[in-house]
């Protein structure tokens, strides 16, 4: 495979691809829509087919490693969440027919963060300082978007594929 490609799974995600000519470093695309509970809230959800048309030009010799999401029944709005954007997630790589494996995000932070490093707000930390260095393109985003988890990902994908 020559396109390494990392999703950080949930709307507030991002979505790395690294080929041997570029390296692209983007937002999950979503849209925000009224929930399907009584309560009036909206729920937000991954853009289907924004999704499969960002990734179709990339699918022919690519490998996906996707987060696997966080299932916490203390969060059950946060767990539905990111339930529904792996399901979207892995319809549209089964459609385009990529390959893909889940990752646990300890495994790719131990490799590629500093070792010891502990609670969200440090890990999220480490993850802005060591995306700026590897991939200073995209400083401002990751800056912005406080994380650099998805083109971290298709990092450990290129290395491990």
């Amino acid at each position: 495979m020559k396109i390494a490609c990392g999703i950080d799974n949930g709307v507030s995600g991002t979505i790395g691809i690294i080929t041997p000519n570029e390296t692209i470093f983007m937002p999950t695309p979503i849209k925000s829509e009224q929930s399907y509970t009584r309560k009036k809230q909206n729920i937000s959800r991954i853009r289907f087919q924004t999704l499969y048309n960002f990734l179709k030009p990339y699918s022919e010799d690519c490998h996906v490693m996707l987060e696997r999401p966080m299932i916490n029944s203390t969060r059950f709005k946060a767990s539905m969440s990111g339930i529904r954007a792996l399901e979207a997630t892995i319809i549209v790589l089964e459609i385009l027919r990529v390959p893909f494996e889940y990752v646990d995000s300890k495994s790719w932070q131990s490799e590629l963060l500093p070792k010891g490093i502990k609670g969200s707000p440090e890990l999220k930390k480490a993850s802005v300082d060591i995306g700026c260095r590897l991939f200073p393109q995209f400083k401002e985003f990751i800056i912005k978007h406080g994380d650099a988890d998805g083109i971290l990902i298709a990092e450990y994908c290129r290395r491990h594929r």
